[in-house]
């Protein structure tokens, strides 16, 4: 046998051992797969493919009625103006908190003190994490009066940044709204404006965390450095995740401010900067800031042509962006000949198809009515019905009192005379 020979016979036997030796483990493998499959059909879990179904069933399920007590343990300033508090909120009972879908709110009731005793005001905020099992994470920004106007600053904010400490006692409702992060494997757009930032951060952090390979981009815009809320962390997830595209955009940078270090784009977040960076993918846009920046975007990406299902957006207060009308049928709707009637204004009023919500018709028309979250999650602008009916737009996470409705949700299917 020639040392050719030889070394060939070993390299053979040596091939073979590794064949046995990949093919007992693949045999072991299946064995404990089959196994753990078996098991899992005996005590009725899951197909795999159904849990993440499962788990916001669950999640719902183990959502609270009313409001829960909670504790702050945390309170921390997150940028450089000092405008904008992150609060870390335990339930008192120490029990679990259910989970949420990124994006959702937490509402609360607040008491403010007044000179004759206190009121009670109903106010909802974003979450600004991902879920978390022992805490939840809401950022306020403090809300200073209008420019040149004789008007006070926002009450609520003020009351938590001001006299809301480590150790006070919060009264909150579960998580809600329909605002929120899909779980899919689609590429997405994150467009925070100002303190709009905050569901945005939630939905990133849960993104990064548990679809850490999907594509992400964040366009963050602010007027300068001094705005920004949590910019090293922002920094950091940007350096360890290929996916993540980090935007920040400022409108009017400081002297000191530096290309690249404190922003990227020296500009506001419009289409146009969107045209010019994103390639060209299905991609679902998430948009949460000031009313001008949000309907300016919407209709923008309209006419980009982006699908209305991939434009999601979120608007607290007094707050109307509108979508463009679907194409107008062959032959036109008739006038609507619904009357809506406002008790408390005064006011008799023809319903105008395409108006929106009620609440939204009614602001339109010079009539205040307290409002919260515009989403049918808080409860702030429920009104009784005196006559009529109306129908909701979608299912509301408050539950109304009977002969009443929620005016952010709801539209008329007949006149309606309501107390307001």
């Amino acid at each position: 046998m020639t040392s050719l020979s030889l070394l060939l016979w070993i390299a053979l036997g040596f091939v073979l051992q590794v064949a046995i030796y990949l093919g007992i483990g693949f045999w072991r493998h299946w064995q404990g797969y089959q196994a753990l499959r078996s098991h899992a059909d005996e005590v009725n879990l899951p197909a795999t493919n159904d849990i993440p179904a499962v788990a916001e069933k669950a999640a719902a399920a183990a959502a609270w009625l009313g409001y829960r007590p909670f504790r702050v343990e945390r309170k921390h300033v997150e940028d450089a103006a000092q405008s904008v508090c992150s609060f870390y909120l335990v339930p008192e009972d120490g029990q679990p908190l259910p989970s949420f879908l990124p994006g959702q709110f937490l509402t609360f009731r607040l008491d403010l003190p007044t000179a004759g005793g206190s009121e009670q005001i109903i106010r909802c905020y974003s979450l600004s994490d991902a879920p978390r099992p022992d805490h939840y994470r809401v950022s306020i920004k403090r809300v200073p009066p209008p420019p040149g106007s004789a008007l006070p600053p926002g009450r609520s904010s003020s009351f938590f940044h001001d006299r809301i400490d480590v150790g006070s006692r919060l009264q909150v409702r579960a998580p809600g709204g329909h605002f929120h992060i899909d779980r899919g494997a689609a590429p997405v757009v994150l467009i925070g404006g100002g303190i709009g930032i905050t569901p945005m951060l939630s939905m990133l952090n849960w993104c990064l965390a548990e679809q850490p390979g999907r594509e992400v981009w964040l366009y963050y815009g602010v007027r300068n450095s001094h705005e920004l809320v949590m910019k090293s962390h922002l920094d950091a997830l940007a350096a360890a995740h290929p996916n993540f595209h980090l935007q920040v955009c400022c409108s009017a940078p400081l002297a000191d401010d530096v290309a690249g270090r404190d922003f990227q784009q020296r500009s506001r977040v419009d289409v146009k900067l969107l045209r010019m960076e994103l390639p060209l993918k299905p991609y679902h846009f998430y948009i949460c800031g000031p009313t001008p920046m949000m309907a300016s975007l919407v209709a923008g990406l309209e006419d980009w042509g982006v699908p209305d299902s991939h434009i999601h957006f979120e608007a607290f207060g007094p707050a109307s962006i509108k979508r463009k009308p679907a194409a107008a049928a062959e032959s036109p709707a008739p006038q609507s000949d619904i009357v809506i009637t406002f008790a408390k204004s005064g006011k008799q009023l023809p319903w105008q198809p395409g108006a929106g919500s009620l609440l939204e018709f009614a602001e339109a028309n010079g009539i205040v009515v307290e409002s919260g979250c515009h989403a049918g999650g808080c409860g702030t602008c429920q009104t009784t019905i005196r006559a009529g009916e109306v129908a909701y737009t979608q299912p509301p996470d408050y539950d109304p009192e009977p002969g009443t409705c929620l005016l952010c949700v709801s539209t008329p299917k007949t006149s309606v005379t309501l107390e307001a």
